[in-house]
């Protein structure tokens, strides 16, 4: 008697074991696939940052910036953070210190 219940215990074991390896897996998938679509956007993002010649024009300004803690601060800077802070979400929240700093290590 105890042998057949053993035995289907066992078997239920195997087959939830089964089932949340198949639900690591396809969480696993959906994680990777979401992380890489938003480091294609990251990407693509950046670059056409990158290229942007009002930043590219801030980049003189954004030294200035961050050489004097923020006491200088330039017309071309000032429009590349307001540009950033419109284009990029991560940026409205960020400091204008971390946006120059960002700027410089574009």
């Amino acid at each position: 008697m105890r042998s057949p219940l053993i035995a289907a215990t066992l078997g239920l074991l195997l087959l939830a074991d089964m089932a949340q390896a198949h639900t690591l897996v396809a969480t696993s998938n959906i994680l990777i696939r979401a992380t890489q679509r938003t480091l294609d956007f990251t990407s693509d993002t950046t670059t056409s940052i990158r290229d942007s010649k009002l930043v590219r024009e801030a980049q003189d300004d954004a030294a200035s910036f961050v050489a004097t803690n923020g006491d200088i601060r330039g017309a071309h800077l000032e429009a590349a953070f307001d540009m950033l802070r419109t284009r990029v979400p991560e940026a409205r929240d960020a400091s204008d210190q971390v946006l120059a700093e960002a700027i410089l290590a574009l």
